[in-house]
């Protein structure tokens, strides 16, 4: 069973569940670590076309999807800088 350190806290998973899911279910500390500001209410709900949910991430998750590589690729992000979109990303390991 993996787990993820995030914002402080150490919680536990299923290996394969989505990231942004497992965040979620951790309210309200975690959910508002994860979405900020105005992102609160005008996030995608985990379809990965607004970005907002993107984080940091050392550990093990799925390989990236052509959906997150393409909202990384433009602003306010941009490709190379390591982050994940947590709505598209799969926990397969511990993560911090």
């Amino acid at each position: 069973m993996p787990s993820i350190k995030f914002a402080g806290k150490t919680i536990h998973c299923e290996k394969g569940e989505n990231l942004r899911s497992v965040l979620m279910q951790q309210k309200p500390s975690l959910k508002s670590d994860l979405y900020n500001g105005i992102s609160t209410l005008t996030h995608c709900r985990g379809v990965g076309t607004c970005g907002t949910c993107a984080v940091q991430v050392e550990g093990s998750l799925s390989p990236m999807t052509k959906i997150e590589k393409w909202r990384l690729g433009f602003p306010p992000h941009r490709s190379g800088t390591g982050l994940r979109l947590a709505c598209q990303a799969s926990v397969l390991g511990d993560l911090v």
